[in-house]
């Protein structure tokens, strides 16, 4: 099951004791205070951790409670530190305090971390308020509780090029063919009800990662479909891969509206879905990939199809996932744009650290 939200409340442990004790040693008169301090509440942390696709584990997991602190002891010994309690999320987690809305941490890369609950301080023992004035104090701390916080985790997928499309153009059977993912291919609408990633391996050992962002019709962006709950994962890819679809010229008699699409008016829907959605997610560069072309009805319009496209400045390819036509092709140009973001970022980022005349 694929999960990429859940609400959980956390609490760091509560802080130990501080206790009251005395020193009772034969030979030592008015040995006076030795009670230890207790230890610190343990601690609550979201780590983004590898192997995790989703957030199941944490669904029923509804109250997250780190380990409480150990009273303090005598001869001023001190208790020990509750255990944190380290949540495993994937990678592409966004943390948010559920009730301000505020967002606390994105973890990004694996072995990034955020404490979402801090332990309790632990309460100081008698030894602590011993002074000249005052040698034999009688009373001592109570542990801190520890910080309690309601949480919001949501998942959005790290891939470089998100597949969209309306539902059966045949965006898993191009995943299942490009990379190493294998999701469930059927010959009906809305077969894939979760996002799938795949590696692609490409040129001198080089890869990239996509998605098959699944559910968007028209609506998406007010909960039709699927697209509603899935269009956030769309927000992480650099690249947009728009798949389309020339339907077939008959009816098949259902009361729908699937075979009165055309492909111009689906391209539109669904950027129109991802403005309403987030406005600088129509702007990110896309390329279309026309499919099943192998097919005589859809090769008739692909001559108008390139020309459509080519007039708005946006590459289209021409492939048939099923019949292996077009993508090899597709995949280079895919990868081309792909390493060259990665590439333009690099040297971005190395111009940001490089130190400027004068900061010698």
């Amino acid at each position: 099951m694929f999960v990429d939200e859940v609400r959980i409340s956390v609490e760091g442990g509560r802080g130990g004791h501080g206790i009251v004790a005395w020193r009772r040693e034969k030979f030592i008169v008015f040995g006076g205070p030795s009670g230890g301090d207790g230890g610190r509440g343990g601690k609550v942390v979201v780590e983004a951790a590898p192997n995790i696709t989703t957030l199941l584990d944490l669904r029923y997991r509804r109250i997250i409670k780190a380990e409480n602190g150990v009273s303090g002891g005598p001869k001023c010994l001190h208790g020990r530190t509750g255990k944190d309690e380290v949540l495993a999320v994937p990678a592409g987690t966004q943390i948010f305090d559920d009730e301000t809305g505020e967002l606390l941490a994105d973890l990004v890369e694996i072995g990034q971390s955020f404490v979402v609950a801090v332990g309790g301080r632990g309460g100081r023992g008698n030894a602590r308020f011993a002074t000249p004035t005052n040698r034999a104090p009688d009373h001592c701390e109570e542990g801190r509780l520890g910080q309690i916080r309601q949480i919001r985790l949501e998942l959005k997928l790290l891939a470089d090029v998100g597949i969209i499309g309306y539902p059966s153009v045949g965006k898993s059977t191009l995943i299942s063919v490009i990379s190493n993912a294998r999701p469930k291919i059927a010959a009906y609408h809305f077969t894939t009800l979760a996002p799938n990633l795949g590696v692609v391996g490409w040129k001198d050992y080089q890869s990239f990662v996509v998605a098959d962002i699944p559910g968007l019709i028209e609506g998406a962006a007010e909960g039709k479909g699927l697209g509603h709950q899935f269009l956030r994962h769309v927000e992480r890819c650099g690249l947009l891969l728009h798949m389309i679809e020339v339907p077939p010229p008959f009816d098949d008699g259902a009361d729908n509206d699937w075979t009165e699409r055309d492909p111009i008016q689906d391209f539109e829907r669904i950027n129109r879905e991802l403005a309403l959605f987030d406005p600088e997610m129509a702007e990110r560069p896309q390329i279309v990939a026309l499919n099943k072309v192998d097919l005589p009805f859809v090769a008739e319009r692909e001559a108008e199809l390139r020309a459509h496209f080519d007039s708005l400045g946006i590459p289209m390819f021409s492939i048939s996932a099923a019949a292996r036509i077009g993508v090899k092709e597709l995949v280079d140009a895919l990868g081309e744009r792909v390493i060259g973001r990665r590439q333009e970022a690099a040297r971005e980022a190395a111009l940001a650290t490089r130190p400027r005349h004068g900061d010698w």
